[in-house]
């Protein structure tokens, strides 16, 4: 098998050639041939809008829900595309608070750790204020243990309130795969709901969602499966579907011509809106499958664990995680994939050491706030090479030292 040549890997994607981009994560990024195809939807929109809209949607939209559906192991029905993960889950947390029949209600508990995404955090406390509920979010300390370790300190929490168990797969700001699967398989044996941020997963990990056994699972198909921006997807139990309430009532609720699952009908129509994101999804699952990502992914996770041993040669950063080897066959064993964090030492001011980062050294990679403490979050993608980690870690070393002296 040929090697992985990131120069030429870059050429397939629109990245400005002076930038050193280490934060794939953040909001992906689109490779040529899979852009080619979005703008080529977008063209046939405008071509006969009527005859797309009216005519060819279900069919379109049906296509493309089961090009994904068969790549995370799913029924085609059982997903539903959104724009991101955040406007699911929205739907999906205020769906349990109004349902009428066992809603969450005033003194019911939602668990989650310490490491989920902000925008989600503040989902659950907006509601949670609403309608008296408690948002726990049980610390997980760093540097993490074991998985095993990792499942019974959060389930140990869990009490005879706690309704809903909310976690992320991957985690935001810390990078940490967490295992959701034992979490999920522990709760569904308590009689507790599981809703799962997925955001980071699909494209990083392989996906099977009848294995994971989550009741809800949101994930972003823009970010590690390089699809398009504003292509998402809420993953839904058979069982459960008929809890949710459409975030937009449209011509599928109460539909004249319904498709055979209501769910779909509920929240697949909201409206005239660009579809092209959803039916460039397919063309990204080829992508990945042509250009064999599978080997680009292990390459990936090897430079992630060379460039992480390396940053934790620099005094003052510290590990969050153990240290990861090469990836196996059983990737959701180890702590992190493409992406990892390190903590740095306290910064005076970490938003300046970013800035500084990209302003003088063109390093685009975030540097978090979390928990009072300050993280380096480094993604690798295949168009990154040994170059490009060099730089960051020159960078790095030096704006320390530089620090040190302030």
């Amino acid at each position: 098998m040929a090697p992985i040549n990131p120069q030429q890997l870059r050429s397939r994607f629109q990245l400005r050639e002076e930038v050193i981009y280490l934060n794939h994560g953040s909001f992906g990024a689109c490779p040529r041939p899979v852009f080619d195809t979005y703008q080529n939807w977008q063209r046939e929109l405008e071509r006969q809008p009527v005859e797309f809209l009216a005519r060819r949607y279900a069919d379109l939209m049906a296509g493309a829900r089961q090009a994904l559906a068969d790549h995370i192991n799913a029924r085609r029905d059982d997903v539903v595309f959104f724009t991101n993960p955040t406007t699911a889950l929205n739907m999906v947390a205020r769906s349990l608070i109004n349902r009428q029949i066992d809603p969450l209600e005033d003194g019911d508990e939602i668990l989650a750790t310490d490491h989920e995404y902000g925008a989600l955090n503040r989902t659950w406390q907006f509601l949670g204020r609403k309608k008296g509920l408690k948002y726990i979010q049980h610390p997980v300390p760093l540097p993490v243990g074991s998985h095993t370790d990792l499942v019974d300190h959060f389930c140990s929490r869990i009490t005879d309130r706690t309704r809903v168990i909310f976690i992320s797969h991957i985690t935001s700001p810390t990078a940490l795969t967490f295992p959701v699967r034992e979490v999920c398989r522990i709760a569904r044996n308590a009689g507790i709901l599981t809703i799962i941020d997925g955001a980071h997963a699909p494209g990083q990990l392989p996906l099977d969602m009848a294995e994971i056994g989550a009741d809800f699972y949101a994930g972003a198909c823009h970010k590690w499966l390089m699809s398009p921006k504003g292509a998402s997807f809420l993953h839904v139990r058979k069982e459960v579907q008929d809890w949710l309430e459409p975030l937009v009532v449209s011509w599928g609720y109460e539909s004249d011509h319904p498709s055979g699952s209501r769910f779909i009908d509920h929240h697949e129509w909201q409206g005239t809106r660009d579809l092209a994101a959803f039916l460039s999804v397919p063309a990204a699952i080829d992508f990945n499958k042509q250009e064999n990502w599978e080997q680009v992914r292990q390459y990936c996770h090897q430079l992630a664990v060379e460039t992480r041993d390396r940053l934790l040669r620099i005094p003052g950063i510290d590990p969050i995680s153990p240290t990861s080897t090469v990836l196996t066959e059983q990737p959701n064993q180890t702590w992190f994939q493409q992406m990892f964090s390190v903590r740095l030492p306290d910064l005076p001011d970490p938003e300046n050491f970013q800035t500084r980062l990209y302003g003088i050294y063109k390093i685009e990679v975030p540097v978090i706030r979390w928990n009072n403490k300050h993280l380096l979050r480094v993604s690798l993608q295949g168009y990154n090479g040994q170059s490009d980690t060099d730089c960051l870690v020159d960078a790095v070393q030096k704006e320390l030292r530089l620090c040190a002296t302030c």
